[in-house]
């Protein structure tokens, strides 16, 4: 059973920054693709970030490109999302997520392609 547990969530200013981790259970981490997601309140969930599982690939969505960086350290089991330049429509509980298929050359922004769910964590971004 693969456990992801978010941490580094909080309240932030507009401009400012966070570093969300993702630390994952299981000998396997490195084999896997991994996402992350946020869904606002009201809102659907939607795709923030994708890194591949050797790390070379990263895919952002439109919204969050040029502002966010998704990294991984295989060696400590961890992704994280690094969040310049926030904004008060960042707000939202943020989810890491594990790719279904492993080591896929391809990266999804579809939550269905992806497994295994932290429970979330949540960013607030005051204007």
């Amino acid at each position: 059973q693969v456990q992801l547990v978010e941490s580094g969530g909080g309240l932030v200013q507009a401009g400012g920054s966070l570093r969300l981790s993702c630390a994952a259970s299981g000998r396997t981490f490195s084999n896997y693709a991994m996402g992350w997601f946020r869904q606002a309140p009201g809102k659907e969930r939607e795709f923030v970030a994708a890194i591949s599982w050797s790390g070379g690939t990263t895919y952002y969505a439109d919204s969050v490109k040029g502002r966010f960086a998704i990294s991984r350290d295989d060696a400590k089991n961890t992704v994280y999302l690094q969040m310049n330049s926030l904004k008060p429509e960042d707000t939202a509980v943020y989810y890491c997520a594990r790719s279904r298929t492993v080591a896929s050359i391809n990266l999804s922004r579809y939550e269905y392609a992806y497994d295994y769910w932290g429970q979330g964590t949540q960013v607030t971004v005051s204007s």
